[in-house]
C-alpha cells in the first residue's frame, strides 16, 4: 500500500484492517509502527524492495497531487518525476518481486476537464489531459500497461473525479467552510451535474479491483453513481451541517466575466462546468455497488468534524 498516510489511502487500509487484512505501508518517513517502511521520496530511483517483500498485492495511491497555484519552475517535469516515473520503478519492482496485481489510481483528468457538449467519459475514450498533473496520469497508465504486457504483473486503472469525505482538504474543504461560516455564495443559478466520488466508495473500489479477476487490464471509472449540480451539493453540504447554504441567483456568464477579470476563470470553470463520469460498466464489470451514498459521506464529514 502506498500513499497509506494520505486522504484515499488512509481510508483503503481502514477498510482492510476492518477486514482482518494485513497491510504493509510504503510511507516516506516512517512513524515507527510495525507495518511500516520507510522509501522516501518517490521517483525513478526510489528503492521499494523492502515494501514489496512478500506482498501479492499493491494499491498505488501515492501521488503528486493537481495544484491549483503550482509554483515550481517546470510543473510536468515535477509531475512527471513522481506520478509517471515513480510509478514505472514500482511496477518493475513489484513485477520482479512476484506482486500478482497492481491498482494504480488515476484521474478522470486523464479524459479532460469537462462534458460541456458531449456524452459522460467513459474508460473507452480518446486521452485528453489539459494539465501537467492529467497528463503525467496517462502516461504513467501507459507506462504501467507497457510493463503488464511484458511481465506476469497485472495492472488496474482507476480513474476518480472529485473525492470528498471526511478529512477532504482544498476545494472541497473550501466549499464546506464557505457554508458553514454562512457566507453568501454567487451560485444560485449553477445547474451543471458533476459526479463524485466518496471517499468510502473509491477506496472500497480500488480493493475490489486488487481482488476481482475481470479488473487485470480494466480500466475503471469511479463515481458515486449519482450527480449532483454544484448548487444542489452546497445545499445537501447545508443539511448535513446543519446549516442551510446561502446562495445567491448570480449568472453563470456573469460568474465567468468576474471570473476573466480576477484570474479566477479556471477556479469559476471547474465550479459551473459539467463533468460527468459513466460509471455503469464499472459496476458491472466487478459486481460492485458503492457502499455508501452521498448524503452518508456529508453525514460522516459532519458527524467527524464534530468529534474533531
Amino acid at each position: 500500500m502506498t500513499g497509506a498516510n494520505g486522504f484515499v489511502g488512509a481510508e483503503v487500509v481502514r477498510q482492510l484492517r476492518a477486514e482482518g487484512v494485513p497491510v504493509r505501508l510504503a510511507v516516506r518517513n516512517a512513524t515507527g509502527a510495525a507495518d511500516e517502511v520507510a522509501v522516501g521520496d518517490i521517483g525513478a530511483d526510489t528503492d521499494w524492495g523492502a515494501a514489496l517483500a512478500g506482498v501479492d498485492r499493491v494499491i498505488h495511491c501515492a501521488a503528486r497531487v493537481h495544484q491549483m497555484d503550482d509554483r515550481v519552475a517546470d510543473p510536468l517535469a515535477a509531475f512527471r518525476s513522481v506520478n509517471r516515473d515513480g510509478s514505472a520503478a514500482l511496477a518493475r519492482q513489484a513485477a520482479a518481486a512476484g506482486v500478482t496485481r497492481l491498482v494504480f489510481l488515476s484521474s478522470i483528468k486523464v479524459n479532460g476537464e469537462t462534458t460541456s457538449g458531449r456524452p459522460p467519459f467513459s474508460a473507452d475514450d480518446s486521452p485528453a489531459p489539459q494539465d501537467p498533473y492529467g497528463q503525467s496520469k496517462w502516461e504513467a497508465e501507459q507506462v504501467l500497461h507497457a510493463i503488464a504486457g511484458e511481465t506476469a504483473l497485472e495492472v488496474a486503472i482507476i480513474r476518480p473525479p472529485l473525492v470528498y469525505g471526511p478529512g477532504v482538504r482544498a476545494n472541497f474543504a473550501r466549499m464546506v467552510s464557505w457554508v458553514a461560516r454562512g457566507r453568501p455564495l454567487p451560485f444560485g443559478l449553477c445547474a451543471n451535474q458533476r459526479s463524485l466520488v466518496a471517499v468510502t466508495n473509491l477506496a472500497s473500489l480500488a480493493i475490489a479491483a486488487s481482488r476481482h479477476p475481470a479488473a487485470a487490464g480494466a480500466t475503471l471509472m469511479a463515481s458515486d453513481g449519482e450527480s449532483v449540480s454544484v448548487r444542489d451539493l452546497l445545499a445537501r453540504i447545508g443539511t448535513a451541517y446543519g446549516r442551510p447554504a446561502r446562495l445567491l441567483p448570480v449568472p453563470v456568464a456573469l460568474l465567468r466575466l468576474l471570473g476573466s477579470l480576477t484570474g479566477q476563470r479556471a477556479a469559476i470553470d471547474r465550479l459551473c462546468d459539467p463533468l460527468l463520469v459513466e460509471g455503469g460498466p464499472t459496476r458491472q464489470l466487478l459486481g460492485w455497488h458503492a457502499p455508501v451514498t452521498m448524503a452518508d459521506e456529508l453525514a460522516n464529514m459532519a458527524a467527524a468534524e464534530r468529534r474533531a
